[in-house]
């Protein structure tokens, strides 16, 4: 598992595990540290921006060509995209400038702050609640192309593909089209947009209205994918290499950086 669903409202779990570790890291602190109360609200609240500005910007500097074709996208943190290292080493010089005058308590934060995001590395590799990849292959499943042909997602087998579940209901899922459809244009990659139990005509008229094209969108009127992929919301995208294996899932938007990053790879 790699989101929650709350409602419409999906939870990347990865984020709930940073969020469990920095509230660790704040009641620790505050008990073991003993720094007055304005000061240690000081140090952790500029800890946290300073974790944040770092790890966003260590995954931008390792993802420049695709943040260069889209610089906004350094703003949208909501997407996917901070390197917890270049994080661990922003907070860990925050801490040694607005602790200096304290020596052993710079030592102890330092100490604390490594140990939270020790945790938090934990939590992410053994996925407590799950792994995110529910299946090992392309789905033996067949669904209708917008035309009323059929197809089985298993005979696209040959090409990296790329499968995504989503609605025109749902912000996330538009946000991305554009970029799958930017994929679909690649040499030796198919994608693969299943739309979830909306009607023919209004997926054509989404498509159309938008100048958006794909060599597979097909319509999944009972939502079988999701129930196949167990997949917590929308949108929901998955990776299989040429060869038909599952090799990449996440839940939620994609970010141009981490689509880029699968497709190299793979």
């Amino acid at each position: 598992m790699d989101a929650i669903a709350l409602g419409p409202v999906l939870l990347s779990v990865p984020r709930l595990y940073a969020l469990g570790a920095a509230l660790l890291l704040l009641a620790l602190s505050a008990w073991l540290l003993g720094l007055p109360r304005s000061e240690h609200a000081r140090w952790f609240n500029g800890l946290v921006l300073a974790w944040l500005v770092g790890a966003r910007t260590g995954h931008v500097l390792l993802h420049l060509e695709a943040y260069a074709a889209a610089p906004l996208d350094i703003l949208k943190l909501w997407q996917p995209g901070f390197h917890g290292l270049w994080g661990l080493v922003a907070a860990l010089l925050w801490t040694g400038w607005a602790l200096r005058d304290h020596l052993l308590r710079l030592i102890g934060a330092m100490a604390l702050t490594v140990g939270a995001a020790s945790l938090w590395l934990v939590m992410v590799t053994l996925a407590p609640l799950g792994s995110g990849l529910t299946i090992d292959a392309l789905p033996d499943i067949t669904l209708e192309t917008l035309d009323g042909e059929t197809i089985n997602l298993r005979d696209l087998q040959g090409e990296t593909v790329v499968l995504n579940l989503w609605a025109t209901w749902c912000p996330p899922c538009l946000r991305e089209m554009p970029l799958l459809a930017e994929a679909d244009a690649r040499d030796g990659v198919t994608v693969v947009v299943a739309n979830q139990g909306e009607e023919l005509l209004q997926v054509i008229r989404y498509l159309d209205d938008q100048g958006l094209e794909f060599r597979y969108p097909l319509l999944d009127p009972r939502q079988e994918l999701m129930v196949l992929l167990e997949a917590p919301g929308l949108p929901t995208t998955l990776l299989f290499d040429a060869s038909g294996r599952a090799v990449e899932r996440h839940v939620g938007e994609l970010s141009r950086a981490q689509l880029g990053a699968w497709l190299d790879r793979h």
